[in-house]
Parts: structure tokens; C-alpha cells; sequence
């Protein structure tokens, strides 16, 4: 008889608390007063419990394209759709935003319970962060996941209270998950972790080039339970002469343009083949190599 895996919950050096179950992997932090940070710790522990066991519960509503309308009624679930229902105009489904859902229902937890100065919880490089005025945060950005190192100095994004961003997430072709685009990266930040997810997934699938060499495969051929099913997913990308990369770059932000108009994203860093570009807002000369 198959062990069923338990919920893994342990702490870090640093004060952070590492949490993994099945695909879900996280590692969050709390500051604040003592027993503060101990009922924010046992509050995330508790509610880490049976999230994994929630979305499995709705899966196949949550593999269903937006348009379709999923039904769904649990926290996370309900999180996904409501962040990828501005993007119905797009072949998304809430897959697109469960690594950030995942993030602002933790961090959601944490703060139900305790009071807290600020808090993140990082589930995969999808990050949803908590500061209260007069706070900030520094996060880490990588722009370029085939460079082994980034110097510090430019992969810094210094984030305080008084900024409409709560949420950060990355998206792309090198990433854990498909791309329909050709894009290394894409990190948005948003109100949102979700809405952060969301909106990277579609704006590195625009970050795209009809290019001979560019080996695609259907998603379902390279995972049979994939929501984007037939759909082409890219699994290489050659080398781009400048000209190709500044093409294939400009649909992406010309749709991150577009969102950011709409309110929907707060900033994006769209990095390609060693060049990245941005909204030039808050992550203007903090995203890996930006130039």
C-alpha cells in the first residue's frame, strides 16, 4: 500500500518556515512582536494542512478556460478565477495564478491571526508580501534563470508600504511551468501575488517569434494533465540576432503596457537572451540585467 505524503512543515535558519506538500513549496517569514510571529507560524502550519487537498478537490474546474465559466467554491480556488477573470480575452484558465494564489491565501492566514509588521510567503518565486506603514522589503529578481550567479546589486527590488504592489510573480520558457512564448522571464508586480501570476503567464506567452528553430511540442505530449492541452509550448530557443530579441520583446511589453493601463499589473521586467526591458516604473534598473 502507497504512503500518502503528509503536509512537511519546518523551520529555516533566519526565522523562515519552510512548507511543502506535493507540488506546493513555500517558505514564508513574519516579523513583528514575538507571539505575534508564533500565532502567525501556527496559523500558516494549520491552514497549510488541507490547501493542497482543496484545489486537487477542483481540479478539473480549475484546468477549464475562463470563458467557460469554472464553478468553484473554496478559498484558493476562488482566488484563481478572480484573478484571471480580467483576462478573459485571453486563453487562460486559473492554473495561470495558483502558485500566487497559493501565496495570498497563506499570507491571507498569517495575518487573520496576528498582527504582523510585514510578512512574505515566496511559494516558488511567486511571492505575496504584507507592510504596514512605515515598512519595506527587498526582493530578490532574477531575470536570467541560465546565469548560475546575478550580482546582488542588480537583482534587488526595494518595495515599501506606501507602494500599490503586494504581489510579485515570474513567469517563462525557462520557468517550472509552460510558455507559449519564447521569453527567459517575466516578473510582474501587481496588488496581487495571483494577479501578479496571471498577468506574467500571458505577457511571456507575447513575448514571442515565428522562428524556424524554435522547438515547440503540445503540452499534453509533455504533460498528459496539462490545461493548455494541444496547445504548442516552447522547449528551446536558439540564439536571436538583436533585432530578433527587440522584436519578440516589444509584443511583450506592449501587452504589459496595456494592463498596466487597465489597472491590472503595477510594473513588468520581460528579460530575453541577456536583454530585459521594462515599464520603466519600479523595476526600471532592478531586474537582473536591465538595461
Amino acid at each position: 500500500m502507497a504512503m500518502v505524503q503528509r503536509p512537511l512543515v519546518q523551520e529555516l535558519v533566519g526565522g523562515q518556515v519552510h512548507m511543502q506538500h506535493g507540488p506546493i513549496d513555500l517558505v514564508l517569514r513574519a516579523w513583528g512582536g514575538e507571539s505575534e510571529v508564533e500565532a502567525a507560524y501556527r496559523a500558516a502550519a494549520i491552514r497549510f494542512q488541507t490547501i493542497l487537498d482543496e484545489l486537487v478537490s477542483e481540479l478539473p474546474e480549475l484546468r477549464t478556460p475562463m470563458t467557460a465559466r469554472p464553478d468553484v467554491s473554496l478559498p484558493t480556488a476562488r482566488r484563481m478565477c478572480a484573478a484571471c477573470a480580467p483576462f478573459e480575452g485571453f486563453f487562460i484558465t486559473p492554473m495561470a495564478a495558483v502558485a500566487g494564489a497559493v501565496a495570498d491565501e497563506m499570507l491571507a492566514a498569517m495575518l487573520g491571526a496576528a498582527r504582523l509588521r510585514r510578512a512574505f510567503v515566496n511559494d516558488g518565486g511567486d511571492v505575496a508580501v504584507h507592510m504596514s506603514p512605515g515598512e519595506s522589503l527587498t526582493v530578490g529578481v532574477v531575470g536570467d534563470f541560465s546565469r548560475s550567479t546575478i550580482p546582488v546589486e542588480s537583482a534587488e527590488l526595494f518595495l515599501n508600504a506606501e507602494m500599490p504592489v503586494r504581489g510579485i510573480a515570474t513567469s517563462g520558457a525557462q520557468g517550472r511551468s509552460f510558455s507559449l512564448g519564447i521569453a527567459d522571464s517575466v516578473t510582474v508586480l501587481a496588488g496581487t501575488a495571483a494577479a501578479a501570476d496571471a498577468a506574467a503567464s500571458l505577457v511571456a506567452n507575447a513575448v514571442n517569434l515565428d522562428h524556424p528553430r524554435v522547438v515547440r511540442r503540445p503540452a499534453r505530449d509533455l504533460d498528459p494533465d496539462s490545461d493548455l492541452g494541444d496547445r504548442l509550448v516552447t522547449v528551446l530557443v536558439p540564439p536571436l540576432s538583436a533585432a530578433e530579441i527587440d522584436l519578440a520583446l516589444d509584443k511583450g511589453v506592449a501587452l504589459a503596457r496595456s494592463f498596466r493601463d487597465r489597472g491590472l499589473i503595477v510594473d513588468a521586467a520581460l528579460t530575453l537572451q541577456g536583454r530585459t526591458t521594462t515599464l520603466d516604473t519600479y523595476l526600471q534598473t532592478r531586474a537582473g540585467t536591465a538595461k
